[in-house]
């Protein structure tokens, strides 16, 4: 499967402003009339890694500049002050947007190794902050009418796990919306699988979620230790794309490829047993934070071609695309062999 990096990349990098100077990964893309928007996580330290959300404008999907130069979330609007808020992926419904984002009550703080993981430590902060609940990440939803000015509307899930990569469908399903899950504590025989995986809920007001189902888990070696949903999914006539993210023995970040049922999409139809992506370029392989990452969390559609857009080592943001239908195509013919 050929998937084309922009000659561009890395699209976005760190830098501009105080609260970007460190990274900037992990966006959220979608396009409204005839602009590309994104928002994107940023941090200005590592010490502490406290992560704001910025927003972004293009005329093509390439070339990005700056709605405003201050972020349009800071975890404290929410009532957290020292608190990370990270990896949005947006849909939009009717005439709102709807903002899936992960949020760690207080931020961490990094170092990195530059062969894997990085060490971290919990820095001290006043007030109460720093008990043990307030280092695990929650899922949450905020709205907008705008992409500037943003509402808290729930949480997706219960606050005692840490659950991520919660990603809501673009439209309802049977009449209810539909959110990918990873919630890491569900594994064991319980719940029929050993490590983290991809889970579906469903809800008929977003403000009350069913209880998770399991739909895909880890299979091949190159997804060894956990994989999990990455951008929002795409609806096509064979069921809807959806990309998730695999981690391997080795530590490396790459892309998988699924398609789930239109109707009910807790039914895996076709699914690559390969990856679609892996760190190839300098900028995948090197970088401040985590080395060897590929981290799709955005894709959007126009003119049959797939914007794919990625974090690159957890510090820039960078760019592929793939017409639409040869990817489908390659998914089914791969899942049948």
């Amino acid at each position: 499967m050929k998937i084309t990096r922009c000659a561009a990349n890395p699209i976005v990098t760190p830098g501009l402003y105080d609260w970007r100077k460190a990274t900037v990964f992990n966006p959220a893309v979608i396009i409204e009339g005839d602009k590309f928007y994104m928002i994107e996580r940023t941090a200005g330290s590592l010490d502490p890694f406290q992560c704001f959300l910025g927003l972004l404008e293009s005329d093509d999907g390439i070339n990005f500049r700056h709605v405003q130069d201050t972020p349009v979330i800071h975890p404290e609007q929410f009532g957290f002050p020292y608190g990370s808020i990270q990896d949005p992926r947006v849909v939009k419904f009717d005439d709102t947007f709807y903002m899936n984002y992960a949020l760690r009550p207080c931020s961490m703080s990094y170092y990195p190794t530059g062969v894997g993981l990085p060490n971290n430590s919990k820095p001290e902060y006043p007030n109460g902050w720093g008990k043990p609940e307030d280092w695990l990440t929650r899922s949450s939803i905020a709205t907008s009418k705008d992409l500037i000015n943003w509402e808290f509307l729930c949480d997706t899930t219960p606050l005692d796990i840490n659950d991520r990569d919660n990603i809501l469908f673009p439209e309802k399903i049977g009449g209810k919306y539909a959110l990918l899950r990873r919630p890491e504590e569900y594994i064991g025989e319980e719940y029929g699988t050993e490590k983290p995986a991809m889970w579906i809920s469903y809800s008929e007001d977003m403000m009350h979620w069913e209880e998770p189902i399991l739909i895909a888990k880890a299979e091949q070696e190159w997804e060894f230790k956990k994989i999990g949903g990455s951008t929002p999914p795409i609806k096509t006539d064979k069921g809807w794309l959806t990309l998730y993210h695999g981690v391997g023995p080795d530590h490396i970040y790459r892309v998988g490829a699924m398609l789930l049922d239109l109707e009910h999409p807790e039914k895996v139809v076709a699914r690559a047993p390969g990856f679609i992506m892996e760190p190839e370029e300098y900028y995948e392989k090197f970088g401040l934070f985590i080395p060897n990452v590929v981290f799709p969390t955005a894709n959007v559609v126009k003119d049959g071609l797939l914007y794919i857009y990625y974090g690159c080592t957890d510090t820039a943001i960078g760019l592929a695309t793939v017409p639409l239908d040869e990817l489908v195509e390659y998914i089914i013919a791969e899942s049948n062999k």
